[in-house]
């Protein structure tokens, strides 16, 4: 029987077994392990839903375009998309992008030691975020702490515990953080709700980005270092040929996408590769067991970072919840694991642990030496 403990530490043996799809108590639900099926209910939102009152992310910070379908999700997710197509993102975010990444990484050079986590990812992500919706200025460390502690509550409750009391504190804040920006004349948020959100509907959607944001943009960064930090032979390859590091964060992403699953609730009795789902099933799509799944990706549980299809990857799921952020996160990753690889001798610490999470996952910490010179 998979338990919830088992999906938290190393789900894919789980997830192997369970494929394409199958029956797990412990989320009281179905789970979709399989990339074509996964593709299959992410492009249905008529059957399957996230317009429903279980979802884990609507319970800490309300309806959003994240929880809402059709015209009312268009009009909720409508303000936000012009910034963030593939030639803004290069044309606004690229500069500031690697300004930041130098200013943290200069910060620690000289140390020889950091937790890459604390002090590159989760910084830069931030830091990003509060830049794209032009939020009030707040301290990474602040801003990060409401993050982590409503981060924290939607986990929970997707492992069915109620919403916690600090990730509704930190919801709050964050409320009245972002509520205090809204007359700012040239920020996202302040032009989501001159589009005709209501400053509820506006915080709720600043907080997904954040999630987004923050959770894909930290996961990538550490995720990808921890696979080539653990892979020397293909640590060596990216540091002899430098244009293999796309493929390379891609491949990592197939591995352990940082977001890995995402919640769907179906609105009438359906089959699927066999399994007979009812109406008002939880329905969790793993993009983690897409990634891995041998009917496209031979050998799927290796680290590849010459494999020619790794982008083929669902990390930013598919559909009319496709990612929002999927270019802004990929070009801070880029930036921020390739000034990182520049540190001289990078190895990691051999007690650094593996990624973990239920539905956000990358290491609680990476620890890393370098030499100073």
């Amino acid at each position: 029987m998979v338990t919830v403990e088992e999906l938290e530490t190393d789900p894919h043996p789980a997830l192997a077994a369970l494929r394409p799809i199958g029956w797990v108590d412990a989320l009281g639900g179905w789970v979709v392990a399989g990339r074509s099926l996964a593709l299959e209910v992410l492009r249905d939102p008529e059957t399957f839903t996230v317009d429903d009152p279980r979802f884990s992310t609507a319970q800490v910070v309300g309806p959003s375009m994240l929880s809402l379908d059709g015209a009312t999700h268009k009009a909720h997710r409508g303000p936000f998309e012009e910034p963030f197509t593939l030639a803004e993102t290069r044309r606004r975010f690229t500069e500031p992008v690697q300004q930041t990444v130098d200013e943290l990484v200069g910060a620690i050079r000289a140390d020889g030691t950091a937790d890459l986590r604390r002090t590159v990812a989760g910084p830069l992500s931030v830091a990003v975020v509060a830049y794209s919706l032009g939020l009030p200025p707040a301290s990474a460390s602040t801003v990060l702490d409401w993050y982590t502690a409503i981060s924290d509550s939607v986990s929970g409750v997707a492992a069915g515990r109620p919403v916690t009391a600090e990730g509704s504190k930190a919801f709050a804040a964050l409320h009245a953080h972002v509520a205090s920006g809204l007359d700012s004349a040239d920020s996202l948020i302040a032009a989501a709700a001159g589009a005709g959100l209501g400053v509820d509907e506006v915080v709720a959607n600043a907080a997904v980005l954040m999630f987004g944001g923050i959770e894909t943009t930290e996961g990538m960064i550490t995720n990808a270092l921890w696979h080539l930090l653990n892979h020397q032979d293909q640590l060596d390859l990216v540091l002899a040929d430098p244009s293999l590091l796309p493929n390379a964060i891609e491949e990592s992403l197939r591995l352990e996408p940082a977001a890995a699953v995402v919640d769907r609730y179906a609105t009438r009795d359906v089959e699927l590769a066999g399994a007979s789902i009812r109406r008002g099933d939880f329905v969790t799509v793993s993009l983690a067991g897409a990634g891995r799944d041998p009917a496209l990706f031979p050998s799927p549980d290796d680290f590849d970072v010459r494999r020619t299809n790794a982008r083929r990857h669902l990390a930013f799921a598919s559909g009319p919840h496709i990612c929002l952020g999927m270019h802004l996160t990929r070009l801070e990753a880029l930036t921020a694991v390739s000034a990182v690889l520049a540190l001289p001798g990078l190895r990691l610490d051999p007690s650094s642990p593996p990624p973990r999470g239920l539905v956000f996952r990358k290491p609680p910490a990476l620890n890393v030496s370098w030499d100073v010179t």
